[in-house]
């Protein structure tokens, strides 16, 4: 423990973003790093508690309390390997985490909790300036093959503990570059994409190897998945060539809204948005959707949503609006109700900050257009009572509109690629696999493997990380009998 009195002494301590009026002028990251002094007076408030729930609260089980005592006894490099042992990835999560360990912190029953996410985010950070991040090479091959389809989070965690203890490790990725939704689903200025291409630099030198541009599959994708791959490999051929197989794609199947007017020209699933926005930071053509000077309106509250809100404001949009069909959470939770659970609150986001107009209990009708053109949103107001909604009488109203963005969350994973392989599907079309026992992660199939968005459906970056160490775990065991990677 750093220090005993510290949760009592010291406030929390945020880290510091670009104001609004500059960080919308470009795509970068806009937040800085904590200083030493800063994270050191952030880990002395951790209580170092008996019962560390911030652990279980953390998907990855990250070792909380040892590594913000590390950092107050001022031993970054020891505490990396802490937080390496449980987290390949940590300038992943320490970015775009929404933190659910510091809902479960001790400290957050009566007070702001500690600041984990920052601590994390200071210490990967520091040690990547430190070179103290080299690739960890195996001592022996295995002489095992494994394929993983998908470069997300998931397929990237499994494939770097897999190559560690020596099996050759191929990664297969539809589009032009790795990252899965982590590279094209989330904008740069939210994290930065050479963060990805780091990783992928050091999990090359460790062994593995990825080729991109090819899509592993029978069928054409749905229209409504975006898809840059260059090259198709049959499954059958995969499941010939390599000894185990994880599908670890991402929740790409987009909730659509059916309602009349859903053909118009202005209409579009969000990803149809931020995708190209993201290839063209990348140096790629020039998105050819462009929000500047029109009146948009994102569908769905969700992180998606606001990524659809911070981009549209980045092209200058003349005004951004927010609807969501639930009713507006509390603006502070019942902390003795929910915690350490992750509560359901008011939560603003840096996009919501820099301009954005949001409404709750709000369902769309219809959209109006002019020879084929979006003109305006019908919508109507919504009342809940018993988890029922119902149309608030003489409630509709309409609002102009250029642009909409669809961005109501992710049904399920690609269906092709599941059935491309003859995985049976749970009643949500993800892959049906436990993960608990002696079947953890496997599919109907022997040889096939499932983790991350692929087998539990639209979820975190962090769920992904977890899933697709524990999956190279099971995929281990399966190929020698034992293993000694982490579960």
């Amino acid at each position: 423990m750093g220090k005993i009195t510290g949760f009592m002494e010291f406030d929390r301590l945020s880290e510091h973003y670009e104001v609004p009026v500059q960080r919308l002028k470009h795509y970068k990251e806009f937040v800085s790093v904590l200083t030493d002094d800063e994270a050191k007076t952030q880990s002395a408030r951790c209580m170092d508690c008996g019962i560390p729930f911030c652990n279980n609260g953390c998907p990855v089980n990250n070792i909380i309390p040892d590594f913000n005592n590390l950092v107050y006894d001022n031993d970054w490099q020891q505490a990396i390997e802490v937080l390496h042992s449980t987290n390949n990835f940590p300038e992943f999560t320490g970015r775009i985490c929404p933190a659910p360990c510091e809902a479960a912190c001790t400290l957050a029953i009566n007070n702001l909790p500690v600041g984990i996410k920052s601590i994390e985010h200071a210490i990967i950070d520091r040690a990547w300036e430190k070179s103290w991040v080299k690739p960890q090479v195996p001592t022996h091959k295995t002489g095992k093959k494994i394929a993983i389809v998908g470069s997300g989070p998931a397929g990237m965690a499994a494939a770097q503990q897999l190559a560690r203890v020596g099996h050759d490790v191929t990664v297969f990725e539809k589009n032009d570059r790795v990252g899965g939704l982590l590279r094209y689903g989330i904008p740069d200025f939210k994290m930065e994409k050479w963060l990805i291409d780091r990783r992928v630099e050091q999990m090359q030198a460790e062994g593995v190897t990825f080729k991109t541009g090819v899509f592993v599959g029978k069928e054409q994708l749905d229209p409504s998945i975006k898809d840059y791959s260059q090259q198709r490999v049959d499954p059958d051929q995969i499941l010939q060539d390599f000894d185990a197989v994880i599908i670890s794609g991402g929740a790409e199947q987009p909730r659509d809204l059916p309602i009349p007017g859903r053909e118009l020209e202005g209409v579009h699933f969000a990803l149809e948005f931020l995708i190209p926005q993201n290839k063209e930071v990348a140096g790629d053509d020039k998105n050819q959707m462009h929000a500047g000077g029109k009146d948009v309106i994102v569908i769905g509250g969700g992180d998606t949503g606001s990524d659809c809100v911070g981009t549209s404001n980045r092209h200058g949009a003349k005004s951004v609006s927010q609807f969501e069909l639930l009713p507006q959470p509390p603006e502070e939770e019942n902390k003795p109700l929910v915690w350490p659970y992750w509560p359901t609150k008011l939560r603003t986001s840096s996009s919501h900050e820099e301009g954005c107009s949001r409404d709750w209990s709000v369902a769309t009708k219809r959209f109006e257009g002019k020879n084929g053109k979006l003109e305006k949103l019908i919508g109507v107001r919504l009342e809940w009572k018993d988890g029922k909604m119902s149309e608030v009488p003489n409630s509709e109203f309409e609002m102009k509109a250029d642009l909409v963005f669809l961005a109501m969350g992710f049904v399920s994973p690609a269906e092709q690629i599941l059935n491309g392989f003859g995985i049976e599907k749970d009643q949500r079309g993800n892959a049906k696999a436990s993960t608990e026992g002696e079947q953890a992660y496997k599919t109907n199939h022997p040889k096939v493997f499932a983790a991350g968005d692929m087998r539990r459906g639209q979820s975190l970056v962090v769920w992904a990380i977890r899933e697709g160490r524990q999956c190279a775990k099971a995929v281990d065991e399966y190929l020698m009998g034992a293993s000694v990677l982490p579960r």
